[in-house]
């Protein structure tokens, strides 16, 4: 799914109204009633409903609504900011379709204007302003937006919170903004609800389609994408009836070191169930009797040292390589991450691998083109510096893995990758209960394994991080988000894959 800039949006919306054909006020109906149903599905008509409407667009969405909710019964409070300016044209000519009915109040609000508290049990609708935005908020939009954050109750906003915008929020804690418990966005993501320092304001976000057309949005051109199933189940291949071992690639993972076998353990069995053909794991001499039995689908090579990685195996034979989970920064483990470097081999780097190169930066500068990188927020910082925000370091990691050729994954909430090419993707899988030990390393063999099996690195890194996600919210609905393990993702790969590919 694509996320498109403001402007893109506008485009969409023209190009709708000119070619499906269909009137601009009608298109704010179509909308609207998209909210009312995402509405009657959450609330009942025993929950007061008070809105405030601005004097634009989106202002006129929250109108319509109130004329919608208040002939399906419920008691509606409209509150219209009166700025000075007047309604746009679609607006009021939704003002001019209110009905006269007893469950339908209409407010005109200004600076003099007192405001009143409503009941524990309203919901609050914010369509204020829409996300054109592009200044903070001031004067009584402020003071309203205030208001609204003042109270305990329950904050739909329309499209996106009055006072945010689309794109980036610079000094964003510092500026009047509503802290929605829900958005209700139109056709497509904003950019601005990817970033973690939004999330008080964009609160748990769904996306309604209000129909533009498709054409149209093929046509767009954009670096921002925002990973569904669809696009995932028409990346993943199909297997051959007569297809054998072989041709699933083998993968070579690299990993653990004394107390850190378990990562070890983990990413190597993430990996055999994510489809690889064979995997041979390489680990310290203390790894074999572990890993012999915790895997036995796995080969081993083992390392001459008792306790650490100190060598690589012969790697001409393998069809990717994956190394870090667990396997500490040792000198001699450094120099096996420099031949490593240097074997050209499609690869993924994780963990102490990525510690290895921030401690040594001139290791970057051999990393081979279309090497995936893996790094928490924390790894990331170590490798690339710090940046202001989260939208800034988004950015920037979009710049470097197209200048350096790398496929960078952060990890994180609606984890991110950056292409090559310089295009940024965003997850839609996954949930809290996986921030716990191992989940990394799981993810590791899962993209290790995809890119084994000869999917394209970037491929591979977006299937990785959407069916790891998918995974996790799998097993959240069995075990809950606290009693969620490492484990628990890996158990559910198989049917994360399942339920993607049976769209087909």
């Amino acid at each position: 799914m694509k996320i498109l800039s403001n402007e893109q949006v506008r485009q969409a919306d023209e190009y709708t109204i000119n070619n499906e054909p269909i009137r601009s006020i009608d298109l704010m109906e179509r909308a609207a009633k998209q909210l009312l149903h995402e509405f009657m599905l959450q609330f009942t008509v025993e929950s007061p409903v008070e809105i405030f409407a601005g004097p634009g667009n989106n202002g006129g969405d929250g109108i319509a609504l109130a004329r919608l909710l208040a002939q399906k019964g419920y008691i509606v409070k409209l509150n219209i900011l009166n700025t000075g300016r007047g309604l746009s044209p679609d607006a009021q000519a939704n003002f001019g379709r209110l009905p006269q009915t007893s469950n339908l109040e209409t407010v005109f609000i200004n600076e003099d204007t007192g405001l009143t508290l409503p009941g524990p049990s309203t919901i609050i609708v914010d369509a204020i302003f829409g996300s054109g935005l592009d200044r903070p908020l001031e004067g009584l939009p402020a003071r309203i937006v205030d208001h609204i954050n003042s109270l305990p109750n329950t904050t739909i906003a329309v499209d996106i919170p009055s006072g945010l915008f689309a794109w980036a929020n610079p000094d964003v804690e510092s500026r009047h903004i509503v802290r929605a418990s829900q958005t209700w966005c139109f056709q497509f993501p904003k950019l601005a609800f990817l970033m973690p320092e939004n999330e008080p304001y964009a609160g748990k976000w769904k996306i309604l389609d209000i129909g533009l057309h498709p054409e149209f949005i093929n046509s767009l051109s954009t670096p921002y994408i925002y990973i569904t199933s669809d696009m995932v189940n028409g990346m993943l291949h199909r297997r051959r009836q007569f297809s054998h071992k072989g041709d699933y690639g083998h993968s070579l993972l690299i990993a653990g070191s004394k107390g850190k076998l378990g990562a070890a353990v983990l990413a190597g069995r993430a990996c055999l169930r994510s489809g690889a053909g064979l995997l041979t794991i390489h680990v310290p001499g203390m790894g074999m009797g572990v890993l012999q039995t915790a895997l036995p689908e796995a080969m081993l090579s083992i390392d001459d040292e008792y306790d650490l990685i100190s060598h690589l195996p012969e790697t001409v034979n393998f069809s990717a390589v994956g190394m870090g989970p667990g396997i500490g920064t040792e000198t001699r483990t450094i120099k096996a991450l420099e031949k490593l470097l240097l074997s050209g081999k499609k690869m993924v780097l994780d963990a102490d691998a990525l510690n290895i190169l921030s401690e040594n930066p001139g290791m970057l500068e051999k990393l081979p083109p279309y090497t995936i990188l893996t790094p928490h927020p924390g790894e990331y910082k170590r490798l690339f510096g710090p940046d202001t925000d989260h939208f800034t370091r988004l950015m920037r990691m979009k710049e470097i893995a197209g200048k350096m050729k790398l496929v960078i994954v952060l990890k994180g909430a609606n984890t991110a990758v950056a292409s090559p090419d310089g295009e940024l993707w965003f997850n839609s899988t996954g949930n809290p209960g996986m921030a716990t030990a191992g989940s990394g390393d799981v993810l590791t063999g899962i993209i290790l394994s995809l890119t084994g099996q000869g999917y394209q690195p970037f491929h591979a890194a977006v299937i990785g991080v959407f069916i790891h996600g998918y995974a996790g919210d799998i097993s959240e609905k069995r075990v809950g988000q606290e009693g969620l393990i490492a484990g628990d993702i890996i158990e559910a790969l198989p049917e994360a894959f399942k339920r993607c590919k049976i769209q087909k």
